[in-house]
């Protein structure tokens, strides 16, 4: 269930105009896994994916590995999702990007069914890049989920060599579920706010185009409804670090 705040399932290549294949590979570690306010698992995780872009089309394949036996997946993919997104400038409004897409969620091992998500985005050049993202269910919980966000990124806040910088980048998102989403996740038929998340990466530029990304992940579940309708875990507030490590070609 790839993250909001990565604009969509490794969308770096997205919105490239130069009109060659591009490919981004990410091989990233997080304490927990929680998507959308939902503990999906609260042990550590290893999650890959690779990207393919050519132009503002981007194709994407990533992959939730579970480190121990917390869902019975021990060393095995517990998720598989494979999406593809189209970013370009929103024609007449020069401070605007869309991105449209689909993302098929594939549960390998498990009795969840697998479902697809149709989605739109718009993102506003603006300070602190606001952005929002609608996600629909065309499948399975036949509902809509929103985010908005915020983010900001400093590109070299420290230099620890000549060859390696370090930056920051700082995110937001706010997301909010409709009944019929509500009811599939969580059991309550009511349109609510649903979740918060922050976000703290520090990136250093390594040798070669690699970049690793230490991070701080905050996430608390919003509605008193959803707490109390909570089938994941009895707790509703979530802090984990995580460790990404990624190149473009």
């Amino acid at each position: 269930m790839t993250a909001v705040m990565s604009l969509c399932c490794g969308s770096a290549l997205a919105g490239d105009k130069n009109k060659s294949l591009g490919f981004n590979v990410s091989f990233d570690y997080f304490g927990k896994y929680i998507w959308r306010g939902q503990n999906v698992n609260d042990d550590p995780v290893f999650q890959p994916s690779i990207s393919a872009g050519y132009a503002d089309l981007t194709a994407t394949i990533w992959g939730s590995f579970d480190l121990t036996n917390y869902n019975g997946n021990s060393g095995d993919f517990s998720e598989l999702d494979y999406s593809l997104n189209y970013t370009s400038s929103l024609p007449g409004f020069q401070l605007v990007d869309f991105s449209i897409g689909v993302i098929y969620y594939d549960f390998p091992g498990s009795t969840i069914r697998d479902t697809t998500e149709l989605y739109w985005g718009l993102v506003f050049d603006l300070p602190l890049n606001p952005s929002i993202t609608v996600y629909h269910d065309v499948d399975e919980a036949e509902g809509s989920y929103v985010s908005l966000g915020l983010a900001h990124s400093i590109e070299k806040i420290a230099e620890l060599s000549p060859d390696w910088s370090v930056g920051i980048e700082i995110g937001a998102s706010l997301g909010w579920g409709s009944g019929s989403y509500n009811k599939y996740y969580w059991t309550t038929d009511q349109g609510k706010m649903q979740d918060l998340r922050l976000a703290i990466s520090f990136p250093v530029e390594l040798r070669d185009g690699w970049t690793l990304a230490p991070n701080l992940n905050y996430v608390t579940l919003l509605s008193d409804d959803i707490r109390a309708a909570d089938t994941y875990r009895t707790e509703s507030d979530y802090f984990f670090a995580g460790l990404a490590l990624s190149k473009d070609f």
